[in-house]
């Protein structure tokens, strides 16, 4: 599952229980904005996509990733390059 859409339809289900409102998760959802996450709930969700594709997401990089769809679109490219 390393095909752009399986990363995403994965992003889905580690934010569910991160999820308590129920925000409706869309490429489009942000983390701060919609859903509200603190940074503490978000390198939750770093750290369990890290571990998932056994990758490095590198810190420089979170404060560009406002979205789930560039979140996805950043682990796509990262497990892609580490292939």
């Amino acid at each position: 599952m390393t095909d752009r859409a399986g990363v995403f339809a994965r992003i889905l289900e580690l934010i569910e229980p991160l999820n308590p409102k129920k925000v409706p998760l869309t490429e489009n959802t942000s983390f701060a904005g919609d859903m509200e996450m603190d940074s503490l709930t978000v390198m939750d969700l770093v750290a369990s996509m890290e571990d998932e594709w056994d990758i490095m997401i590198p810190l420089n990089m979170l404060p560009d990733l406002e979205t789930i769809g560039q979140v996805a679109d950043a682990v796509a490219g990262l497990v892609a390059k580490k292939g």
